[in-house]
């Protein structure tokens, strides 16, 4: 029915009713955005022969959706997703307020130092906030397996063709090693060490 509408709207024309479907399933995915999202699951992904891990957490509004193989593919995705782009928060509101001044103030000081007009610095500084965000939240990224999306444009898009309401709602990514203090030895140092003894 929601076809034979928007060919009806369209007036027989059916890319621009392709189009109309497009839209009208982005409203409802903005529709069903404010309904509960509390089944789904907990995907693992490991990398890079163990070397790079990552837990994710995507809910859906129903168990059997959480079950689907559409649904599957999708954590699947995000999760390879964030072990290959690191992104540090899910959206840009959960960047802490002094963590987005420091990077305003530095960004601010790099705009002056290339000799940019003064009138211009702020426009310039809030594109670079941007693209700052960019890089540290999930849902503002280029999705890997096809840059022409972010990861929203996907989770939307998602929504729209599943039905429900789904929801990124936390994740960790592991580096091995990460944090911890290398060891660093000069092989030639250590070979010329035991040739003089």
């Amino acid at each position: 029915m929601d076809c034979k509408r928007a060919l009806e709207d369209a007036n027989g024309d059916m890319e621009k009713a392709s189009e109309l479907l497009r839209e009208r399933g982005l409203a409802a995915a903005a529709k069903k955005a404010s309904r509960i999202a509390s089944e789904g699951i907990v995907e693992s992904y490991i990398h890079a022969g163990g070397k790079i891990g990552v837990l994710v957490e995507v809910n859906c509004e129903t168990d059997f959706v959480a079950k689907t193989d559409e649904f599957r593919s999708f954590v699947r995705d995000v999760a390879m997703h964030i072990a290959a782009a690191a992104p540090r928060y899910i959206r840009r509101e959960e960047v802490p307020a002094d963590e987005v001044e420091r990077e305003r103030e530095i960004l601010r000081n790099l705009t002056l130092n290339e000799g940019k007009p003064e009138k211009i610095v702020d426009k310039i500084v809030e594109g670079r906030i941007d693209k700052f965000f960019k890089d540290i939240c999930l849902v503002e990224q280029d999705f890997v397996k096809n840059p022409d999306l972010t990861i929203e444009s996907l989770l939307k898009e998602r929504v729209s063709k599943i039905g429900e309401n789904i929801s990124i709602r936390r994740f960790a990514r592991f580096v091995l090693g990460e944090g911890l203090e290398k060891r660093e030895d000069n092989f030639a140092e250590e070979v010329m060490s035991q040739i003089k003894r």
